[in-house]
């Protein structure tokens, strides 16, 4: 069997998936970013950060020739490494999406996105999404009601509060869009990456070192653009995404579908009062999801298109909108961690 198509079948056996496609076009994007000989290695890697040596030998490769080869392959964003000073550094699988294609921030062109964008709608089964999704959607700034509960893990606030290594990176979406000739105005540098993930990004040039302070104003920036919070499903993330609906792949492929509520890992939901609306349209133009359409008197809200990330609470000028929490029983129970979560994604997807 082809190298590539055996890395194919390799990624596909990932949380995420990186299925076949009758054009072929998944296999032009793998012989982009692998040669062969990265293709190979890269089919010894796991799901778990392990030593070359233990790599190498499965690939019977000398430990040497392997730690040189899987080094060169985390500074290209192939796989993941956890590098700490005065340890030897750890190497794990990387899936393709969320994981590959984000850490290629530096190697895109136009052929390489042009290709990503005819493979994307197969990356992305909303059904599956439904079940165990990659990504959830949380309130931006004070837009939650006073007397709803809300955790720490849903106040993107506390979630930087909690960081000790911030790195801030540009939307790989934005960049991907701007290269083909769709850019949109949004600002580009407004992704964040926590722990591990923040030290990956910084030690490969995907991202620079910031403080707590100016991930804090990153907030502010992504609310006043109108971008929706989108951190890992997990109630511990190491990452927020600050995401718009014209070029996200995931808002995008959720705007395409019928009802994006059902499909959002969300835990709130907008409440309007039309008696205190005053028929601005702040709403609608801000609202990513298409919700809200006017009405004779009052605002139409189409809720089974509401993700509860509350872009157009925090510019109502009437403050007839606010997020109040779903009924428990529509919430989808949030993983306490990325295995977890990848756990989820496998059982979603067949593989266990």
């Amino acid at each position: 069997m082809d190298i590539y198509r055996k890395l194919q079948e390799h990624l596909d056996k990932l949380p995420g998936g990186f299925p076949a496609t009758e054009s072929g076009v998944e296999l032009r994007i793998l012989k982009k970013l692998f040669s062969p000989e990265q293709a190979e290695l890269a089919l010894h890697t796991q799901l778990m950060p392990e030593p070359a040596a233990a790599i190498a030998q499965r690939a019977g490769l000398d430990e040497a020739e392997a730690s040189a080869r899987l080094h060169e392959m985390a500074r290209q964003g192939l796989l993941f490494s956890v590098e700490m000073k005065g340890r030897p550094p750890l190497y794990m699988a990387a899936q393709y999406v969320v994981g590959i294609w984000e850490y290629q921030l530096n190697r895109l062109d136009e052929e390489f996105v042009r290709d990503m964008q005819a493979y994307m709608p197969n990356l992305f089964d909303m059904e599956v999404w439904k079940k165990a999704p990659q990504l959830r959607v949380i309130p931006i700034g004070a837009s939650v009601a006073a007397g709803n509960a809300v955790m720490a893990y849903e106040q993107a606030e506390e979630m930087i509060r909690s960081q000790k290594k911030i790195a801030l990176a540009p939307c790989i979406c934005r960049r991907e869009h701007k290269l083909v000739g769709h850019h949109c105005d949004k600002p580009e540098e407004v992704c964040l990456s926590f722990g591990t993930g923040a030290y990956y990004y910084i030690q490969n040039g995907l991202g620079r070192e910031i403080t707590q302070d100016e991930a804090l104003e990153v907030l502010k920036i992504a609310d006043k653009a109108g971008l929706v919070l989108q951190p890992g499903a997990a109630q511990k993330s190491d990452n927020i995404c600050c995401c718009c609906g014209d070029c996200c792949g995931v808002l995008l492929a959720m705007k395409r579908h019928p009802k994006p509520r059902e499909i959002a890992a969300s835990s709130f939901e907008v409440a309007y009062d039309a008696e205190a609306c005053v028929m601005c349209g702040l709403c609608e133009d801000r609202c990513q999801m298409d919700v809200f359409s006017p009405g004779d008197d009052a605002m139409i809200l189409n809720m089974d298109r509401c993700i509860g990330c509350g872009l157009c609470v925090t510019t109502c000028p009437s403050e007839a909108l606010k997020l109040v929490r779903r009924p428990d029983d529509i919430i989808t129970p949030l993983p306490a961690n990325i295995v977890e979560t990848s756990i989820n994604m496998l059982k979603a997807r067949g593989l266990m």
